[in-house]
């Protein structure tokens, strides 16, 4: 008997013994898996453990592939659907929607099931899946449809009427499309493709539009006392509903009309019109925050920072930042719209240097504000040209306003600077192209941007194929090039070892700071054992972590992950990100370990990687995997673990298996962050003050000291002390390094590891007790 046999034997047989152990549906078709579906479906709560074994078995292929549904799967999907409603009061009338849309022959009759359905559904108070219901319906007959229609028009407002009748009056294929938008919860966003199906709609584009104009015409209404404000009142929980999946699919098509109707909508809905602190419709800003998170754009980012600024609720303002939090990291990461920068009235002209920023002047009274853009903005005062330390008095006391307006225009240029870093950094995962025109006058010659892009290292397509890096810090003029040529961020993946170590001392020489790690970026290339693991890699496996603190790195560095803890269902996730434009997904696995005092720990796993695949996300071989893909996501693991592992925690004293494994990894060999570490710490030793005492041997950096010799391991600063390699503990000050040591990028692990170096290479010099007592005890 086939496994797909056995299987709806055990879906539908209480008295079939199934074998307990990992069942494998690959070899299942994608037919005979949309009939196991349907079966599977009807399994309840009350069923044998091998029903259901084998429906959770055809759950997790199901949302791993895509079923694919006979005529007769489709009207039996319909039927348990009915069956369903009729047991447990609510069926996802989405799974009969999707049946439909993958059936393999002529669709099948199913308007009696979906009479059935409407009917059901028609006399309860509330209506869920309310796109689903229209295309049900639509498969019914004109009479159930325009029964549908009229119920869920009824005490709506116009602006759900209007959506509903655009749903109504769409094809059934097209009314089922739009149904997996349909939100039982507002807090719930589908996946990207589903919304891509709903900006392609030329009906619900439009309504988007009118239902978005309406709301800021409402709420314009309520400015100036045509209709009466009333506290979160101004829109119901189901406006609020239809205007966020609006609001999604216009970000998603990021249509020009947009930014204006920002600037109506979102004071309009964050502003009483009296004097109260409370917003004519909370519940709509936050919807608006939500939107954004799923499909920002520079506008929307810098109209919910001043709705912030100027929102007179006291709690707002703090739920708005941790929510903005996800929007700058969405934002970073959708590099097609990322890279808009606004030019603030900031200016160059009145700036001398090639490599200059942007510099904005306001005047106050006898003084002079200026906003300067370098590596951040900055503001400072002048009095006839000369400088001042801080603020005149006399602005303080006259131009208050002033002075908030020039901190708050810092704090939003340098938010939007880092969001520029981060998404550019992202570009390299989509292989982001530009053409060289946009390119040397919206980045290149931004008054904000210039300074951080000058100081990367670019490449230009001078003839088809044919690639030139340039660096322009390090350039007199930008090269000339066609308008409509290609530019790209230079990637030492796609160079070879000798120019690498050309750009590496270019560098140094020149001390050019890069503002994320370009030329010094690690690359990491499939391994023998991944290669043997085929579809998943245990590079970073089994190391032991400070789970909250990697957790935190997850959120900074764009990865979703669920918290973990000692409850049900927490002792274990994979945190995950999407890359390559949404094309590519990189799965890290982990789970919760143990206390260790009031810390969390948690252990690593495997490394996995999917690919979209008509929709559905399907495993997909290490050796498939685009390299660079494949390299910038290892590279975000390798920092995860490095950074939160506990064999970097200087004072790590607890015993037991976790002091094994810190003994171990401590001062383990080198991986490729180490190595780049130890390549940036050769070309700069030469140059410092120390260099006599200092040499670089494999994966230490030896520290002569007068009372002994140190071993600091350039993976976790860790020390040993020659003769005998015992442990010298050092806890770092809040501040490492020496503040005057030339990086070419940022890396506090590489400026630890120099503090101590520093420190140890002086070490007579040393007045720590606890230092002094560790490196006498056996010099």
């Amino acid at each position: 008997m086939s496994l797909a046999a056995r299987l709806m034997r055990a879906l539908t047989d209480p008295d079939f013994a199934l074998e307990d152990g990992h069942l494998d549906l690959s070899q299942v078709s994608e037919e005979e898996l949309g009939s196991l579906l349907v079966a599977a479906y009807r399994v309840d709560a009350s069923a044998t453990h091998a029903m259901t074994m084998a429906r959770f078995a055809v759950e997790d292929a199901a949302g791993e592939r895509q079923p694919r549904y006979t005529p007769d799967a489709c009207r039996r999907m319909f039927e348990a659907l009915v069956e369903k409603c009729e047991k447990r009061g609510w069926a996802d009338l989405t799974l009969g929607l999707g049946a439909l849309e993958r059936c393999t022959g002529p669709l099948p009759d199913v308007s009696e099931p979906a009479r059935t359905l409407v009917g059901f559904w028609l006399e309860k108070d509330t209506v869920r899946q309310p796109y689903a219901l229209l295309a049900v319906a639509g498969l019914a007959g004109d009479g159930t449809l325009r029964a549908a229609v009229e119920r869920l028009s009824r005490d709506v407002g116009p602006i759900v009427a209007d959506e509903i009748a655009v749903i109504a009056g769409l094809a059934p294929a097209e009314q089922a499309l739009l149904s997996e938008i349909a939100r039982d919860h507002r807090f719930d966003s589908p996946l990207a493709h589903a919304w891509r199906r709903s900006a392609d709609n030329p009906a619900y584009v439009a309504f988007a539009r009118r239902a978005l104009e309406a709301a800021a015409d409402r709420t314009d209404a309520i400015r100036v006392g045509e209709i009466p404000y009333r506290a979160d009142k101004a829109f119901t929980d189901r406006e609020i509903t239809s205007l966020g999946q609006a609001l999604r699919v216009a970000l998603l098509r990021d249509e020009p009309w947009l930014p204006e109707l920002f600037e109506r909508l979102l004071p309009g809905v964050a502003l009483a019109p009296t004097a109260a602190k409370s917003l004519p419709s909370q519940a709509l800003l936050y919807e608006v925050v939500r939107a954004a998170q799923d499909f920002p754009t520079p506008e929307l980012v810098t109209a919910i920072r001043t709705v912030r600024r100027t929102v007179r609720h006291a709690g707002v303002p703090k739920q708005l930042d941790k929510m903005l939090k996800k929007v700058d990291a969405a934002l970073a990461e959708r590099t097609d719209v990322a890279l808009r920068l606004p030019r603030l009235e900031f200016d160059t002209a009145s700036v001398s240097g090639s490599a200059a920023g942007g510099v904005l002047r306001r005047t106050a009274g006898d003084y002079q504000a200026v906003v300067m853009v370098t590596e951040t903005a900055t503001l400072t005062w002048e009095k006839e040209g000369r400088p001042l330390r801080s603020v005149p008095a006399p602005v303080r006391r006259d131009h208050a306003a002033l002075v908030k307006e020039l901190r708050d225009l810092v704090k939003r240029v340098n938010a939007q600077l880092v969001t520029l870093l981060r998404a550019l950094e992202g570009g390299f995962a989509v292989e982001a192209v530009h053409s060289y025109g946009w390119w040397r006058t919206e980045l290149a010659g931004h008054p904000l941007a210039r300074t951080l892009v000058r100081r990367l290292i670019w490449e230009i397509e001078v003839a088809p194929g044919e690639w030139r890096a340039v660096l322009p810090e390090a350039e007199e003029h930008l090269p000339d090039a066609p308008d409509d040529a290609s530019v790209r961020l230079w990637h030492p993946l796609r160079s070879d070892p000798h120019a690498v170590r050309a750009w590496r001392g270019l560098l140094t020489e020149r001390c050019i700071r890069q503002p994320f790690k370009q030329a010094f970026r690690e690359i990491y290339l499939l391994t023998p054992a991944e290669e043997r693991t085929r579809v998943y890699s245990n590079r970073f496996a089994a190391h032991i972590v400070h789970y909250r603190k990697m957790f935190a790195l997850f959120r900074a560095r764009g990865w979703k992950s669920d918290l973990l803890g000692p409850w049900d269902d927490g002792d274990g996730d994979e945190a995950e990100r999407t890359l390559a434009a949404g094309e590519w997904r990189v799965r890290f696995f982990h789970t919760w370990a143990d206390w260790a005092g009031d810390d969390e720990l948690a252990s690593t796993d495997q490394v996995r990687f999917d690919r979209r695949v008509e929709g559905v996300w399907r495993e997909a071989p290490l050796a498939d995997v685009p390299p660079l893909v494949f390299s910038e996501a290892m590279r975000d693991v390798d920092l995860f673990v490095g950074v939160t592992s506990i064999a970097a925690d200087p004072d790590w004293t607890d015993g037991g298996r976790e002091r094994t494994y810190w003994e171990r990894a401590g001062f383990a060999e080198l991986t490729e962050s180490a190595e780049a570490r130890r390549d940036v710490l050769e070309r700069v030793l030469p140059r410092l003050k120390i260099a006599g005492r200092c040499t670089v041997d494999g994966r230490f950096l030896i520290v002569r000291g007068d009372l002994r010799t140190y071993k600091i391991h350039l993976g976790s600063a860790n020390i040993l002390m020659e003769p005998d390699d015992s442990y010298l503990c050092i806890v770092p000050a809040r501040r490492s390094g020496d503040g005057k040591v030339f990086l070419p990028f940022e890396d506090d692990r590489l400026s630890l590891i120099l503090s101590k170096a520093f420190l140890l290479a002086a070490d007579t010099e040393i007045t720590d007790e606890s230092i002094l007592t560790q490196i006498k005890r056996g010099a």
